[in-house]
């Protein structure tokens, strides 16, 4: 780089003139990071945690040994770390995310996907609790009064936000994931069990890398006028990610070292970052003009006198 002679004496005089000390205010300091392992616990510990919502919504929780130790345990998450903590100091409430997969097969690869998501969720102090969709009868083959359709729309209406997962089946999402959110409304009454939530979005593929899922994902995500994350993740032959191929199916089987891997945990980051942003304003969210206008037009028709009351 070719610099003029009154740079050069200006950078001497400036910069290359100043003391060690002076030199150490401009140097950055070496910042230290926990791991999750050195951080404040955030997970609910089973001691205060409601047994039957453990056992059912919790599948994906390992023994305390495993959680030790494992590879979640070692990652760092310093900086949202120390927003949850904030979060749960000002507001006393955990983040209430829903997890939602695309598989009923025995060793379900988005299901496996979707557990690993709810481990480092878990784990950042939120409130996880994965649906199982193999009671989910097809949408409108029985009446919306089916235990699990109220099952599924009340964790809808509970949760602050979603982690959807889905395989890619034929270039788009499986029928077992579309169902489920056929069967979540845009609106029961007054009452909206997506809008305004914040959504992540995964595909697991059989084969080479695609994002025809993740697009449909986001295409459904807005529709439902959530906040999908700008990040996403797309797991390329899913069947050699896991261990234990060929398992029992039981969950247990965990994510393998890869970039896949990693980006599983920005995304997962990012959607802890988004949710603690956006949960304080779902109320504006929802404050639309056209409806504002609805309802002031059945409140006047609810009380205008008919005219052969006059």
């Amino acid at each position: 780089m070719n610099l003029s002679l009154y740079t050069r004496s200006f950078l001497r005089k400036t910069i290359f003139g100043r003391s060690t000390s002076q030199m150490s205010l401009l140097t950055p300091i070496a910042q230290e990071f926990r791991t999750l392992a050195q951080c404040p616990q955030l997970a609910i510990a089973e001691a205060e945690d409601d047994i039957d919502i453990r056992t059912k919504y919790r599948p994906f929780l390992l023994d305390p040994e495993t959680e030790a130790t494992d590879w979640i345990s070692q990652l760092e998450l310093d900086s949202v770390v120390t927003k949850v903590e904030e979060n749960l100091v000002k507001t006393s409430s955990r983040l209430k995310v829903l997890v939602l997969y695309g598989s009923l097969r025995q060793r379900s690869y988005s299901k496996l996907m979707a557990f690993e998501a709810s481990r480092i969720l878990h784990r950042l102090g939120c409130d996880v609790r994965v649906f199982n969709p193999k009671d989910l009868p097809i949408r409108d083959s029985v009446d919306a009064s089916h235990p699990s359709v109220q099952e599924l729309r009340e964790l809808s209406l509970w949760s602050d936000g979603h982690i959807w997962c889905s395989p890619e089946q034929h270039g788009n999402l499986t029928a077992v994931f579309k169902n489920q959110i056929d069967w979540i409304p845009l609106a029961t009454g007054s009452v909206r069990p997506t809008q305004g939530r914040t959504l992540s979005v995964i595909q697991v593929n059989g084969g080479s890398q695609s994002f025809n899922a993740v697009n449909s994902l986001r295409i459904l995500g807005r529709w439902m006028r959530m906040f999908t994350c700008p990040n996403q993740s797309s797991l390329p032959m899913a069947w050699k990610q896991f261990e234990d191929e060929g398992g029992d199916g039981s969950g247990k089987a965990r994510l393998l070292p890869s970039g896949n891997r990693e980006r599983l945990v920005d995304c997962m980051e990012e959607f802890v970052r988004y949710t603690i942003i956006m949960r304080p304003h779902f109320e504006i969210f929802g404050d639309r003009f056209s409806e504002r206008k609805e309802r002031t037009e059945k409140e006047r028709k609810k009380n205008e006198v008919p005219v052969d009351k006059i």
